[in-house]
């Protein structure tokens, strides 16, 4: 074997060793799914008969024509807005304050983490009680209106609940990525313009957010990717309730696939809104590529 064939077989080896395990991971626990949930929109499979009747695009009808699916797809978008729009503002403020020096800032940084490290299903029971329990007594021993009945009885109340609830959760892990983009942040350049007389407003609105577009990119991609798929703390917080207000698109179509036992309905509609988060997200990091570019 010649210089050429050993150097050929020793990419493929490596190619072996360090790629096609996690290619074939990736293979089995998304693609076959996927496939096979494609495949379970085109059926009238109600998840318990054996026989699985091929039925059309039916099912792409049905859940185009439900108007709960896009009730709350509806409601899923105006959180989904609230909820991005919050947790990056929020996350930004704190990672701007905990990279200047501030002293003990790495424990204020650890104390903002620490949420994210909650499960969605423990942190919905434990808001909850505080909804419930905490504040409901906080307005009757102060006698603060906002706070006389609990929130998640409230339609506009509840959803704005899990927003709170969302932002407390997410803010910490995104105040990371910042604290990153921050830190990489050329010293010269900002030396630079406070020697040229820029005041504070002047360096963040002209100097950090445009080089810190690359960290916006992948706090606004996971905000909204989680955002949208948001179902354990939709679940335990609030339940749907009250009256189905504040149930949002990824409990919608679980109960439409689980609970109705309508399989090939559920996985059309869990389809659409994957095609609309991939569109959303797709557009956002093309737009934030090219803001990159000419930062």
């Amino acid at each position: 074997m010649g210089t050429m064939g050993r150097k050929l077989a020793e990419k493929l080896k490596n190619l072996c060793v360090f790629a096609l395990p996690g290619v074939l991971i990736f293979f089995t626990v998304v693609i076959v799914p996927f496939i096979y949930g494609f495949y379970l929109t085109l059926t009238d499979w109600d998840g318990v008969k054996q026989v699985k009747n091929i039925v059309g695009i039916s099912n792409y009808l049905e859940a185009f024509q439900d108007a709960q699916f896009w009730s709350s797809m509806e409601l899923t978008l105006r959180y989904v807005f609230c909820s991005v729009l919050l947790v990056n503002l929020v996350a930004f403020i704190l990672a701007y304050a905990l990279s200047n020096g501030l002293k003990g800032q790495n424990f204020f940084r650890t104390g903002f983490f620490t949420p994210n490290l909650i499960g969605g299903v423990v942190l919905g029971f434990i808001w909850q009680f505080v909804f419930s329990r905490v504040l409901v007594n906080l307005g009757e021993s102060t006698g603060w209106g906002i706070f006389s009945t609990s929130w998640l009885s409230d339609p506009t109340k509840a959803f704005w609940a899990l927003v709170i609830v969302t932002v407390w959760q997410l803010s910490g892990y995104m105040m990371l990525i910042y604290i990153a983009g921050f830190t990489s942040l050329s010293a010269d350049v900002l030396e630079a313009a406070s020697i040229d007389g820029a005041t504070g407003i002047q360096r963040v609105t002209k100097i950090i957010l445009p080089l810190m577009v690359p960290s916006f990119v992948i706090c606004l991609f996971l905000t909204l990717s989680r955002a949208f798929m948001v179902y354990d703390v939709n679940l335990t917080l609030t339940g749907g309730e009250p009256y189905g207000t504040t149930r949002l698109v990824a409990m919608h179509v679980y109960e439409k696939a689980f609970t109705a036992r309508n399989y090939g309905v559920g996985q059309a509609e869990a389809l659409f809104l994957f095609l609309i988060v991939a569109i959303i997200g797709g557009v956002q990091i093309y737009l934030g590529k090219k803001k990159e570019v000419e930062a």
